[in-house]
C-alpha cells in the first residue's frame, strides 16, 4: 500500500508596466512561499532574461536531485553499517532548448565524493549509489537519466 504525502507551495508575482503603462517585457522575478519557511526569491536563469542573482527553476531542480540522492544514500549507508563522514557533490544538469523555445533536461550527472570511516567498505559504499538512486523520490519523478560519477575515500 502506497502512502501519499501532499506538499503545498504558493507563487506570488506582479506585472511590471513601463511608464506608458505598456508591458515591455515581463519581469521573471517572483516569490515562492511555503508555510513555515523563509520566502524563496526566484527568477528565470540569466540565459532566459532573468535575474542572475536569484535562484531559478533549473537551479532548484538540480538542487532537489542532489539533496534527495544524498539523503537516500545516507539511508542505505546506515542500513549497511557504513559510517559516512563527509559528502560533497558537484552535479551538472544539461538543458536542451529547441528552436521553438521549448526545452527539457536531457541528463543530470551527480558527482558525489564521499568520505567513510572504514576502508573495507569502499566498494560497497560506491555500489550503494545505485540503490540510493532507486529510492530517490526526485530521481524517480524525472524523465531523463540521472547518472553518477561517484568516488569514495577513507
Amino acid at each position: 500500500m502506497a502512502i501519499k504525502h501532499l506538499f503545498k507551495s504558493e507563487l506570488i508575482w506582479a506585472s511590471n508596466k513601463n511608464q506608458e503603462g505598456i508591458i515591455s517585457r515581463y519581469n521573471k522575478s517572483h516569490k515562492i512561499v511555503i508555510e513555515g519557511k523563509p520566502i524563496l526569491n526566484v527568477s528565470a536563469a540569466k540565459a532566459f532574461k532573468g535575474d542572475p542573482e536569484l535562484y531559478n527553476p533549473e537551479d532548484l531542480l538540480l538542487s532537489s536531485l542532489i539533496s534527495c540522492h544524498m539523503m537516500s544514500y545516507l539511508y542505505v549507508c546506515a542500513q549497511n553499517g557504513i559510517e559516512v563522514l563527509e559528502y560533497l557533490d558537484h552535479a551538472e544538469a544539461t538543458l536542451e532548448v529547441t528552436a521553438d523555445g521549448s526545452g527539457r533536461f536531457v541528463e543530470v550527472l551527480l558527482k558525489p565524493k564521499v568520505k567513510i570511516s572504514n576502508s573495507d567498505k569502499i566498494e560497497l559504499a560506491l555500489e550503494l549509489h545505485k540503490k540510493a538512486n532507486q529510492l530517490c523520490f526526485i530521481a524517480n519523478s524525472c524523465n531523463f537519466p540521472v547518472l553518477h560519477e561517484a568516488s569514495c575515500e577513507v
